[in-house]
């Protein structure tokens, strides 16, 4: 009987995994074997999941709450899950969906079935990932166009904003991190957010 690991990851330092963690623990991982991401899932290079891949053992099995937790490359998944369940003979369970537990029907058509729900969802994973990246560019541009402004002096949106803004909504820097690159306070950046957003909902 091997050990039981969980992984939890959230997009940046603003977000909480609380709901991921409580999940996993009703599921018999410890805390202690729960390793935590706040990073993007644009690809695994994260310390804390490459400190769980390092310690998987076979027979071992790691759970996740859901396949984007996991990752959103499409083909960084594949690879992952292949890597993880053929060569380091270990499992994975993801807890929404039960289809993707690997422990369960080790025959041919169990491994089938498991493979066609993954291409399926991490497909959608990443093409939502996608389209939200359209949506943002698109009403960037839109924006820039309309020359939107904030604040009593009617100040207009620089570039270190928008720069700033793109990265932030990727997953690349924190809000802090953002507001910096402005040379805003936090409370700024996020009005200034908070008002942009409100421009793109209301297009």
């Amino acid at each position: 009987m091997g050990k039981k690991y969980g992984y939890a990851r959230v997009s940046s330092k603003d977000q909480n995994e609380d709901r991921q963690i409580i999940a996993l623990t009703k599921e018999g991982v410890e805390s202690s074997n729960i390793f935590v991401d706040k990073l993007s899932g644009k690809n695994f290079e994260r310390p804390q999941y490459q400190t769980l891949i390092s310690i998987l053992n076979e027979g071992d099995a790691l759970f996740v709450l859901s396949i984007d937790r996991l990752g959103r490359n499409y083909i960084d998944i594949q690879e992952q899950w292949r890597y993880i369940t053929k060569i380091l003979k270990a499992d994975i369970v993801v807890l929404d969906m039960p289809l993707l537990d690997t422990r369960k029907d080790k025959n041919l058509l169990g491994t089938f079935i498991s493979d066609i729900v993954l291409q399926l969802l991490s497909f959608v994973a990443e093409n939502e990932r996608n389209n939200i990246r359209i949506r943002q560019a698109e009403g960037i541009a839109a924006a820039k166009a309309r020359g939107v402004k904030f604040g009593a002096k009617e100040l207009p949106l620089t570039d270190e904003f928008w720069k700033a803004y793109e990265m932030y909504h990727d997953n690349l820097i924190t809000a802090d991190d953002a507001a910096k690159m402005c040379g805003v306070s936090r409370a700024t950046f996020y009005r200034r957010l908070h008002r942009l957003n409100y421009n793109f909902e209301n297009e």
